[in-house]
């Protein structure tokens, strides 16, 4: 996943302006590859713009009260995704299916002033932490958080070699709490907590938190998830 994640995005060359894709029920994290699928005016013209440039897409959380002004600038929340488009496909009624790969976790910054039909913003790229102090607990949170995977793993198996992988690899703890944090389900604020975490072993402790308080499968959800429409 590293070596693709460089083949598609070069921290050397990012402005620090994104186009930004607000939903009212998705968080995207990095490392997972999420379809969507897009028919709004304003967002068609956000892909077709993204795919003669850089390929990169935002994604952002809208806050709370968003349908009282959706088709205009609702709040968002601050902590977001980045992400490349990997592949498209253009429908006969103008509509696009898309898969978007989770790249960076970001801070919005601020909204520009309009100068297109779709929203964009300044952010600042936020990259994970591993203190120091806290090394001693991170083999007990790989343990742990790879035994919640291997929980999930009988319920899907159409998740196939992409677990497998996961799970026979030497897979770094934030890639962990990313996957594990996209499957669960858990209310939308709450991937967003997760989302916003930076440290990786407190982001780990907080998922723990939440799948132990779900019962048993019913804690995930589909994995991989199906289209998300705007």
């Amino acid at each position: 996943m590293a070596a693709f994640e460089e083949l598609t995005f070069s921290i050397e060359s990012f402005t620090g302006t994104v186009r930004v894709f607000p939903l009212p029920n998705l968080v995207l994290f990095p490392h997972v590859m999420q379809p969507l699928h897009i028919f709004e005016p304003r967002y068609r013209a956000m892909l077709e713009d993204a795919l003669a440039g850089d390929r990169l897409i935002t994604m952002a959380l809208l806050a709370p009260g968003w349908e009282r002004d959706y088709e205009g600038r609702p709040l968002w929340y601050p902590a977001a995704c980045l992400g490349c488009v990997t592949t498209s496909c253009r429908l006969a009624d103008g509509t696009y299916n898309l898969l978007l790969l989770g790249l960076k976790r970001v801070k919005l910054l601020g909204e520009l002033a309009p100068r297109s039909a779709f929203r964009e913003a300044k952010v600042e790229i936020c990259e994970d932490v591993y203190p120091l102090q806290e090394s001693p607990c991170h083999a007990a949170l790989q343990r742990r958080l790879r035994e919640a995977l291997l929980q999930i793993v009988p319920s899907l198996p159409e998740v196939g070699e992409q677990l497998d992988q996961l799970l026979d690899g030497d897979v770094p703890l934030g890639l962990l709490t990313d996957v594990l944090g996209y499957m669960v389900d858990i209310p939308l604020e709450r991937k967003h907590a997760l989302l916003a975490e930076t440290n990786v072993y407190r982001r780990a402790e907080m998922l723990l938190e939440q799948i132990a308080s779900l019962p048993g499968n019913r804690a995930y959800g589909r994995f991989p998830p199906l289209f998300s429409s705007n």
